[in-house]
């Protein structure tokens, strides 16, 4: 392909995926009661637990007029690109395609599968141990009592779970620049020290929380996914040398 017909490809997918974030974002508008109420309950929870004293029983309080509509498409927005990330991964993969052998073409369906799910599950890990992270940095201020917006607390909870989605396609990245050859197994495997400390300090600036519960519940499984892909790339290369390319 030229670089025009590169060009006209790229803006096609781009075309398609904003589609599917702006269809996403307007299920996620109208459907947005339901998912305040879910996306509240860790702090309800930590109220009705009694180590927290709260304010209006757990219940976001607003101060200004516009915040709601503000804060709701400001969560249409997050959550049409979860709901879209699907669409948009198929169409990462049909652009990356052509660089790929013909036998590697075939991992299209896993590849848009464990990259859905693992984001799945770093947003629910993100959900999981927002309650304990939302405890300590209420504590950690003293003897205060919350009293939060919904446009600071569902942007916190919100980055967060987007933050652990993202992170959790990290052995996606990883697995696919050994596919394309761009790093070796190998090379992964020698660096793996400075990987792990990399890592964990990478968590630690980009947590919106910065509580140690966010850190360790995104930078271990982070650690896990970087020994995977080494065994994945090293699993992939050695069938590419078995499978001549197509």
């Amino acid at each position: 392909m030229t670089l025009a017909e590169h060009l006209t490809e790229l803006r096609s997918r781009l075309i398609k995926s904003m589609i599917a974030i702006l269809l996403g974002g307007l299920v996620v508008f109208l459907l947005y009661n339901r998912i305040l109420d879910f996306l509240t309950e860790p702090y309800q929870k930590i109220c009705e637990g009694g180590d927290v004293t709260c304010l209006n029983g757990g219940k976001l309080t607003i101060t200004d007029p516009l915040e709601g509509l503000a804060v709701r498409m400001k969560v249409a927005g997050y959550g049409g690109l979860a709901l879209a990330l699907p669409v948009v991964l198929w169409q990462i993969w049909q652009f990356v395609t052509p660089g790929l052998y013909e036998n590697e073409r075939k991992y299209a369906l896993p590849f848009v599968a464990s990259s859905v799910a693992l984001f799945g599950m770093g947003a629910y890990i993100a959900y999981w141990t927002f309650p304990k992270a939302l405890e300590f940095l209420i504590n950690i201020g003293g003897d205060v009592t919350p009293m939060f917006s919904p446009n600071k607390y569902l942007s916190l909870i919100t980055l967060m779970m987007l933050g652990f989605g993202l992170g959790f396609e990290f052995p996606i990245l990883l697995v696919f620049l050994q596919l394309a050859g761009i790093v070796q197994p190998n090379q992964l495997a020698s660096v793996r020290r400075y990987a792990i400390v990399g890592i964990v300090l990478v968590v630690a600036v980009a947590t919106p929380s910065g509580d140690p519960y966010s850190l360790l519940g995104l930078s271990i499984p982070m650690i896990i996914f970087y020994e995977v892909s080494i065994i994945i790339g090293r699993l992939a290369a050695r069938r590419r040398r078995i499978t001549p390319a197509g």
